[in-house]
Order: C-alpha cells, then structure tokens, then sequence
C-alpha cells in the first residue's frame, strides 16, 4: 500500500531568508523521512505590522535562490498571493484541498515561537489539522519549551514534536542590521541571496526598496 505524503510546511517572513532556516528545514525533512518542505515566504504578517517588511516579491525571489539547489525544497506563494493579512490556519487548509486530507503536514516553527502558538488564530482547530515541529534556537530555555509542550499535550492531546538543529546563531534582523551598517554577511547566508540584496540595494537605511 503507497504511504501517506508527509509534507513539511516552513512558514516565515524570510527578510531574507538565511542559513538558519536552511539548516532547520533540512534537520527535519531527515528526521522526519519528509517527501519534500515547502518553504512559504508571508504576504501580510499580521505579528509584523509594528515595521515595514520588504517587498513580498523580493522576499520569494531570495526564498527561490537560496532553497533551489535542494531537490526536495519548494517555495509556494500561496501566502504573498492572498489579500490582507496572511493567517497560518488558512494556509494550512489550502495545503490541505490541494494535496488532500490524508496528507501529512509538518508545519515547522522555531520553538520560540511555540510559547505564543496558543494565541495564533483559531489555534485549537490548527493544532488538530496538522503536525507541529519546534525547532530548538539558540537562546530559548530548554525547560520552558518542554512545559509549554506538555500544556498543549494536556489541552488538545496534541504532540509537538521537538528537534534539535545546529546551533546557529543568526538571524534575518540582525542581517539586515549589517548591511544597513555597512557590515559583512557573507556566511550568514547563500551566496546568491547575498548578491540579490546587492543588486537591489535592499536593507539600505531610509531607501523603499521595489523589484
């Protein structure tokens, strides 16, 4: 009998997306035996609305060339495609009517981010559609994680999974911090995404950046 597709979801604003993100949805696609991650750039965060993110068509294009080498990485613009603010529980059922309800999703979040997912929209009817990865990050409390996992496990008999990723202390602020300071982040991230910021000016100080 053909197995259930597992597909991992990787949502994120990805202002730009770096090697952290990479490192995070390769370390879960292998311990998972993930047929593909599906990397899903934000249209209109509505936990991003305190400053300007970039241009969505900007932020999909960096998404394209850093995850393009990687055969079982996609980029989807389901999310940049939608009008208003982009909700995670819609993105979910939208997976779900395009590849079908058997289908096994793995939404992956830094762990960070699970000690909010209880005030996400419509966060009960979320955490029964789909499976939960959290990401260990540098900097987050081990033991809080675990007691924030063991809450939800109570509430909705829900497991989240967690995964430990490598250590890699980077992240899409403080990228855009250096080149806006005239910095270095070579490392940081892909090469061609290095150089799309670049040719675009992108993250410059005061400078509305359009494609």
């Amino acid at each position: 009998m053909e197995r259930e597709l597992r597909l991992g979801i990787m949502g994120g604003t990805f202002d730009p997306i770096h090697y952290g993100h990479l490192v995070t949805a390769e370390a879960v696609r292998s311990e998972f035996k993930l047929d593909k991650v599906i990397f899903v750039p934000a249209g209109n965060p509505p936990h991003k609305v305190k400053r300007k993110v970039t241009d969505k068509k900007h932020r999909y294009l960096m998404t394209i060339l850093a995850t393009i080498t990687n055969p079982f990485f996609e980029v989807s613009t389901i999310e940049i495609d939608r009008e208003g603010y982009t909700y995670t529980i819609d993105t979910i059922k939208e997976f779900k009517k395009i590849y079908g309800e058997k289908t096994q999703l793995y939404f992956i979040t830094g762990a960070d981010a699970v000690l909010e997912i209880l005030t996400w929209k419509s966060a009960d009817e979320l955490l029964k559609m789909c499976n939960f990865v959290a990401a260990t990050r540098p900097g987050v409390e081990g033991n809080r994680i675990d007691e924030e996992l063991n809450k939800i496990r109570k509430l909705y008999g829900n497991v989240i999974y967690k995964v430990t990723v490598p250590s890699l202390a980077i992240s899409s602020t403080d990228i855009r911090e250096r080149v806006a300071g005239g910095r270095p982040i070579k490392y940081l991230l892909p090469e061609s995404v290095e150089r799309y910021i670049q040719k675009y000016d992108l993250y410059k100080k005061d400078e509305e950046n359009g494609v």
